[in-house]
């Protein structure tokens, strides 16, 4: 006759977890595109948004630096075309783009806290009336930095 055999049982535990450390990171930026214009006679105003995501209660500003143009600032970026022409436009945190947007923290970021989702930011952009330049298409890069 055969004999039986009883399995025999452990029990352990097994330990999970995960360090999350505070972390921000642009999500998104739509380009801000000022269209088709001829004569820059009155101002032209565009909005765009950036997406920002960063861990539930980090404390985050979000700066744009002057752009690649040619003596830019974050008062007057410039957009380059042909020839090296340029187009003066600005960008600010506010709707009646009376307050700059630059890099400089705690003057002229946007400042946010993190809830864990992607927040959506919204940039005003204005090309004053100025000397219009040659036909062409300008254009420009900004760098967005998000300090936490």
């Amino acid at each position: 006759m055969p004999t039986c055999a009883f399995a025999a049982t452990a029990t352990g535990n097994l330990n999970v977890r995960i360090n999350i450390q505070g972390e921000c990171k642009v999500v998104s930026a739509a380009d801000l595109d000022f269209g088709s214009k001829g004569v820059i006679d009155a101002n032209l105003d565009q909005t765009t948004t950036l997406s920002v995501q960063c861990t539930n209660t980090t404390p985050y500003t979000v700066g744009l630096n002057a752009g690649n143009g040619a003596g830019a600032t974050v008062a007057v970026r410039k957009m380059t075309g042909p020839a090296s022409a340029t187009i003066n436009y600005t960008i600010y945190r506010d709707a009646a783009r009376t307050q700059l947007w630059g890099n400089t923290a705690g003057t002229d970021t946007v400042a946010g806290t993190g809830n864990g989702a992607a927040q959506s930011i919204t940039a005003y952009g204005r090309v004053p009336a100025q000397n219009t330049p040659a036909p062409g298409i300008y254009s420009d890069v900004v760098a967005i930095t998000v300090t936490y």
